[in-house]
């Protein structure tokens, strides 16, 4: 076990863990909605620090961020648990294990050294904290981040965003980039369907932002969920209330998880969502889960297709010091 960050004694030997925006109040011996923090004698502790369930080697594109150092590897990784409960999670035998299992927490061992190492030796440019929620490990991600920084390496969160504003003041001198999950725009839905709240999502997105991390946002659109020309259009308005350059993915949903009464994403409604987000304003763009459409990234000046890509594949960057080779205009991202 591993004290955790971020909490605070409550009375009668219990605690209070601040690290999310659930704030749970925990009983001694009880664990948070996380499933993978615990109170011991009044005490906090982390029960995945160092306990890895995955680490892979992944294009930086796959997260998906696409102005975030295009082409550059990702050292990926990730514990068990997640602080949502979405009907509809791709990583639901990893994110929800120890809530479909009992409390059952597993993960090979490995010390933050050891994670830095292998980024080191395989070359890549970038940790990307990922699979379930990073901030359910936050101290073992803090540690590696801290770590890797001081070697140059780059750390990305890939996020549902439900972390308190304590918590990524801890975070943000060692955060680069992330992209947030933005579900839905409506709060009964979070409610609903990810037993979350909206509200701590958007102020994530926004305090990354206000914080210089490097942001873009994905969607993953289901029918009959989230897919109204309204909702697309709240969402479009609110990134583009924060700004304009922040990428905006939108993603195809497959049945998955507990939920598959909902069909697969028509392509249509990707490509309204795509028409949404330009008439709104937004100068990034992408289509997700539809390799070979909409995944270029295109100067919003003059439309000259900049990077060409193929699923996590870039097949042509005529990116110039950030620039475009044709107008001259900034391409806001992370390019070096």
């Amino acid at each position: 076990m591993h004290e955790a960050m971020l909490w605070e004694p409550f009375g009668d030997k219990r605690v209070r863990c601040i690290l999310c925006a659930h704030r749970c109040v925990i009983q001694d011996g009880k664990r948070g909605i996380c499933m993978v923090r615990e109170n011991r004698g009044g005490t906090l502790y982390s029960l995945v620090y160092g306990r890895v369930v995955s680490v892979a080697l992944d294009p930086i594109e796959k997260k998906p961020l696409f102005h975030f150092l295009p082409g550059a590897d990702a050292l990926s990784l990730a514990t068990v648990g997640c602080n949502f409960k979405c009907e509809f999670c791709q990583n639901y035998h990893i994110s929800q294990y120890p809530r479909d299992h009992g409390g059952r927490v597993f993960g090979e061992r490995m010390e933050p050294e050891e994670v830095v190492r292998q980024a080191v030796s395989s070359g890549s440019r970038v940790i990307a904290y990922t699979y379930t929620e990073p901030t359910v490990f936050f101290e073992f991600a803090y540690e590696v981040a801290r770590r890797a920084h001081s070697l140059g390496i780059r750390n990305v969160f890939v996020t549902n965003g439900y972390m308190t504003r304590e918590a990524l003041d801890e975070i943000s001198p060692y955060l680069d980039g992330a992209n947030v999950d933005l579900k839905s725009f409506r709060d009964e839905t979070y409610r609903r369907h990810m037993g979350a709240t909206l509200q701590p999502v958007l102020d994530t997105i926004e305090g990354m932002h206000q914080r210089g991390i490097w942001v873009e946002v994905t969607t993953l659109i289901i029918p009959g969920l989230n897919d109204s020309e309204e909702e697309l259009r709240w969402i479009a308005e609110f990134i583009r209330g924060i700004s304009p350059d922040i990428p905006w993915h939108i993603s195809r949903f497959f049945p998955a998880y507990r939920m598959h009464s909902h069909p697969p994403t028509p392509i249509s409604s990707l490509v309204r969502a795509w028409e949404i987000g330009r008439e709104v304003g937004l100068n990034y763009v992408y289509l997700g889960n539809v390799p070979g459409q909409g995944e270029d990234t295109v100067c919003p000046s003059c439309g000259r297709a900049l990077i060409r890509r193929y699923g996590f594949l870039v097949e042509r960057d005529e990116l110039a010091d950030g620039r475009c080779p044709r107008c001259g205009a900034e391409i806001a991202g992370v390019w070096s």
